[in-house]
């Protein structure tokens, strides 16, 4: 299953957060399975997504999508985003 990595600065940790959830349809519709969300332990402002996709080229559209762009400038997204498609290689555990 192919995942983005998304890591990012926000203005403001709750304002961006409901502006992520309420795009949450558009992900869905998109192909997005769901995923994992992250803030800085230093910095709550510093946020790190990762999501799960059916297949990598409708997570590489919705990388791309102009929508997205509008909404995370919307969202009060501070930095320029570091994005990495994935690749799930399995799981470990001790």
């Amino acid at each position: 299953m192919p995942s983005i990595l998304v890591k990012h600065t926000v203005q403001d940790f709750a304002k961006w957060k409901t502006v992520f959830d309420d795009h949450a349809e558009v992900r869905k519709a998109g192909g997005c399975l769901g995923g994992k969300l992250f803030q800085d332990a230093e910095n709550p402002n510093d946020v790190t997504i990762v999501m799960h996709w059916d297949n990598l080229q409708n997570a590489q559209g919705f990388i791309e999508s102009q929508d997205l762009k509008a909404v995370m400038e919307n969202a009060g997204v501070t930095s320029q985003p570091e994005i990495r498609f994935l690749n799930d290689s399995g799981q470990f555990s001790f």
